[in-house]
């Protein structure tokens, strides 16, 4: 429990640093890859990919941190839905949770529109409820680690 722990608050710590959703979860997770590779190819996926407040950031840095664990290295396709069905399951835990897997919606705000950016920073959103989805996010995702592991 202590390591899940130290994940999970290293991706809020992250965040509360100024890092995007995506880049706080995927650089937490991402054993074998140094933090700065981990940082880069996670930075284009904040604000719902690219600030297009499609998915969320924290979920698709638990998407990427699921490729790295049960991700397929062959075209084979049954390796290709092990990973897929991985992140379905973690998909329907978020909106069970949350309703959504989209930032503008989690947010009730379109982060895309320089509007919505403003109205997102002047009501501390970024502040307020990400770290709430970036919790259950890493939340989650230790609990599709822990399972594989006892499987």
């Amino acid at each position: 429990m202590d390591m899940q722990m130290n994940r999970i608050e290293a991706a809020l710590s992250r965040l509360a640093e100024g890092f995007n959703c995506s880049q706080a979860v995927f650089s937490s997770y991402a054993a074998g890859i140094d933090e700065e590779t981990a940082l880069k190819i996670a930075s284009g996926f904040g604000g719902g990919m690219g600030r297009m407040a499609g998915t969320c950031g924290a979920v698709t840095g638990a998407f990427m941190v699921l490729g790295l664990r049960f991700g397929n290295t062959s075209p084979d396709r049954e390796a290709k839905e092990g990973v897929y069905e991985k992140v379905r399951e973690f998909a329907d835990r978020f909106k069970a949770r949350n309703g959504s897997l989209l930032c503008r919606d989690l947010l009730s705000c379109d982060v895309s529109t320089p509007e919505g950016y403003d109205a997102a920073k002047e009501s501390s959103l970024f502040t307020t409820k990400c770290p709430k989805y970036l919790r259950d996010a890493a939340e989650i995702l230790e609990e599709i680690l822990a399972e594989a592991k006892s499987d």
